[in-house]
């Protein structure tokens, strides 16, 4: 007998219809989001209930004009106010901080985190949990600048950016080449928004990290792999936002640059 069906085992690490059992967290910031939510809170539930996956996703809004909030509240009683919670801030406070303030309120061992505009699309989270367990991985990162996974993965198929004009790819691609060149993370798309951590794994991370705004993911993965952090990557498909502009302007990208530069110095 398998001593991990027996009684005490089950009931010592909770019951699932699946060999997985841990819990998947999704921390999701949102500003202005309210056409964008239900379709990839529709997408992710449907994605981690034909996997037989335990799950719940944290809605962090910065106080959206638009509604977001009243969307979010509507969708917890769709799915249950344990699949949905809603916690909101006061005011448009950053993405870094966003990550940190749903972080306090997660009760899974595994966080996912990813944009809520359908940039990132939930069918490439069965990959990540794959590699993860494969390979025993802390951190399993989605990479937009690859063709295949790292380490190997059958079914991973390239990743690349439908979207965006020739200016924004350009800039994307030289962002991430300024980046691998000065601090070499050892993964090919370092400002990338769409991973999946442990959660003790990603509390200490966060810990020792301290930029802000878009320059807050660049330095996690800088981070990780400074902390002696186990890192994989999955091809994904990068798909530009349904609704709503993009909230990615000069000041960003200026300060991606001083970024790059305090963590040559830093790190």
């Amino acid at each position: 007998m398998n001593p991990f069906e027996s009684v005490a085992a089950l009931n010592m690490q909770g019951q699932f219809n699946s060999s997985d059992t841990h819990k998947y967290s999704v921390i999701l910031p949102t500003y202005n989001e309210r056409k964008n939510l239900p379709v990839i809170i529709w997408l992710l539930a449907k994605t981690f209930n034909e996997n037989n996956l335990a799950w719940e996703i944290i809605v962090v809004d910065d106080a959206s004009p638009d509604g977001t909030q009243e969307v979010a509240r509507q969708l917890a009683g769709v799915y249950g106010e344990d699949k949905i919670v809603l916690k909101p801030r006061s005011g448009k406070l950053g993405l870094g901080t966003a990550y940190i303030h749903g972080l306090n309120f997660v009760t899974g061992d595994f966080v996912i985190i990813m944009d809520a505009d359908f940039s990132h699309h939930p069918k490439f989270i069965p990959q990540f949990i794959r590699l993860q367990k494969t390979h025993n991985l802390d951190i399993v990162t989605g990479t937009r600048y690859s063709s295949v996974a790292s380490p190997a993965l059958d079914d991973a198929q390239p990743g690349g950016v439908h979207g965006w004009d020739l200016k924004r790819k350009l800039v994307s691609r030289g962002a991430n080449f300024l980046a691998a060149t000065v601090l070499n993370p050892g993964v090919s798309d370092l400002t990338g928004s769409f991973r999946l951590y442990r959660a003790a794994v990603l509390r200490h991370i966060i810990s020792e990290t301290v930029s802000k705004g878009y320059v807050f993911q660049m330095e996690m993965m800088v981070r990780a792999r400074a902390l002696g952090y186990s890192v994989g990557e999955v091809p994904i498909t990068f798909v530009d936002r349904l609704y709503g502009e993009s909230k990615l302007g000069a000041n960003e990208v200026v300060s991606y640059a001083s970024g790059v530069w305090t963590l040559f110095r830093s790190v």
